[in-house]
C-alpha cells in the first residue's frame, strides 16, 4: 500500500491509532491507565527532596515530582503538567510551565508573544498566518505559537483552533477550586493523531482497521527485539531495568565497510523503531566495528535522523569503549507493557 494511512481503532480494548506509510508502521499510539503527557493538575506541595532541588507533589493519581523549585512552601497549590511517563515505582514527572497544545496552535500562559514555526519559510505565508491571529484576537496576555501545520491550513480552521485553545487556557487559569485535582486530561490516541499527524493521509475509522491494514502484523513483529536493517544487517533493541541496549550486527556482509554500512543503516532506522516500541530513557548503542574516521559521519547521520523525530532525544556522546549514549524522553509507555 503506497501513501499515508491513519487507522483509528482499538487494541486489546484500548483506544489506539496507527500511522502507516507505504505499508510500514511509522507510528503507534495506544491508550494506557497511566496519566498521559499533557495532563494538567492542581497539585499540592508535599515533600522537598534535598540535594535534587525538587519537590514531591500530591495529585489525584499519586505522587508527582517537580524539579527546580523556588520559593515553594509545603501545602502550596500550583498548576503542573505531566511531561512523560514515570519509570516503574517512581513519581509522575511534571513541569510548572503548562502549555495548551492543539493541531494548529500552542498557547503559552504568562509568556506573551506571537511566533510562527521556523519550518514555515515562505515569508508571505508567515505574514498571512500572523494576520489570522491579529484578525481573530487582540491584547492576548498569553503567548501563541503557530505550528507548522498552519502552512496549508484554512484561515477559518486556524482561527477556530486559536479561540478554542485560548478559552480552555482561561478556564484552567481562572479555576477557583482547591485541593489536588485533574483539570485537563492528556490527549487520547485518536485526538493525538488528529493533533500531530497533520500531513495528508487516508483516514480509516471502521472497527477492525488494525487487522485489515496490516497494523496487527506489524505489532506482532515488534514483539521480537530484532530490527532488520538495509543491506542485510540487523540490530537487537532490548530494554533492561537500567537502559535500552542496541546491538548492531553486519549479517552476512564480510566486506571491509560492512560495519560502517550497518551503523549508518541503524542511524536511519533507529528513531522510528524506538518510537513504535515506545522506548525512552538511557540508550546505549553497541555499534558494529568501524574506523574512528567514520564516527563523525555516523554521528551527523544519527543526529539528523533524531531531529526529524517527534520525540526529543539527546546525543550524549561516545564512551571509551566506543559505544554511543543517548537520552530519550519517555513520551510513550513501552509497547511490551501494553501487550500484557
Amino acid at each position: 500500500m503506497i501513501g499515508r494511512t491513519i487507522i483509528l481503532d482499538h487494541f486489546n480494548g484500548r483506544e489506539a491509532a496507527a500511522l502507516m506509510v507505504d505499508g510500514k508502521l511509522e507510528d503507534l499510539l495506544i491508550a494506557s491507565d497511566a496519566p498521559a503527557p499533557g495532563t494538567i493538575y492542581r497539585a499540592i506541595a508535599d515533600r522537598p527532596v534535598k540535594g535534587q532541588g525538587g519537590m514531591f507533589l500530591k495529585t489525584p493519581d499519586g505522587n508527582a515530582f517537580l524539579r527546580q523549585i523556588k520559593g515553594m512552601a509545603l501545602g502550596d497549590e500550583l498548576l503542573v503538567q505531566v511531561t512523560g511517563y514515570a519509570e516503574d515505582g517512581k513519581a509522575i514527572p511534571v513541569q510548572h510551565r503548562v502549555l495548551f497544545k492543539s493541531r494548529y496552535v500552542i498557547v503559552t500562559p504568562n509568556a506573551p508573544g506571537i511566533n510562527v514555526s521556523r519550518s514555515i519559510r515562505d515569508e508571505d505565508r508567515r505574514e498571512e498566518i500572523l494576520a489570522v491571529v491579529h484578525d481573530t484576537v487582540e491584547n492576548v496576555p498569553h503567548g501563541i505559537i503557530l505550528r507548522s501545520s498552519c502552512e496549508n491550513a484554512d484561515a477559518e480552521d486556524i482561527a477556530e483552533d486559536l479561540l478554542s485553545m485560548l478559552t480552555l487556557t482561561d478556564q484552567v487559569l481562572t479555576d477557583e477550586g482547591t485541593g489536588a485535582e485533574m483539570l485537563i486530561e492528556g490527549d487520547a490516541p485518536h485526538l493525538l493523531a488528529w493533533r500531530d499527524w497533520v500531513e495528508p493521509a487516508d483516514v480509516i475509522t471502521e472497527d477492525g482497521g488494525f487487522e485489515t491494514h496490516g497494523v496487527m502484523d506489524a505489532i506482532e513483529a515488534l514483539e521480537s527485539p530484532r530490527l532488520e536493517l538495509a543491506g542485510g544487517a540487523y540490530a537487537y533493541v532490548e530494554p533492561t531495568r537500567a537502559l535500552i541496549a542496541v546491538d548492531v550486527n553486519t549479517g552476512n556482509d564480510t566486506s571491509m565497510t560492512a560495519g560502517t554500512k550497518a551503523n549508518f543503516a541503524l542511524a536511519k532506522a533507529l528513531p522510528r523503531d524506538l518510537r513504535v516500541r515506545g522506548l525512552g530513557g538511557q540508550i546505549v548503542l553497541d555499534l558494529a566495528p568501524m574506523s574512528k574516521k567514520d564516527r563523525r559521519g555516523f554521528e551527523s547521520a544519527l543526529k539528523a535522523a533524531l531531529r526529524n523525530d517527534t520525540i526529543e532525544t539527546v546525543f550524549v556522546g561516545w564512551t571509551p569503549l566506543g559505544h554511543v549514549e543517548l537520552q530519550r524522553k519517555r513520551a510513550r509507555l513501552p509497547l511490551t507493557e501494553l501487550l500484557k
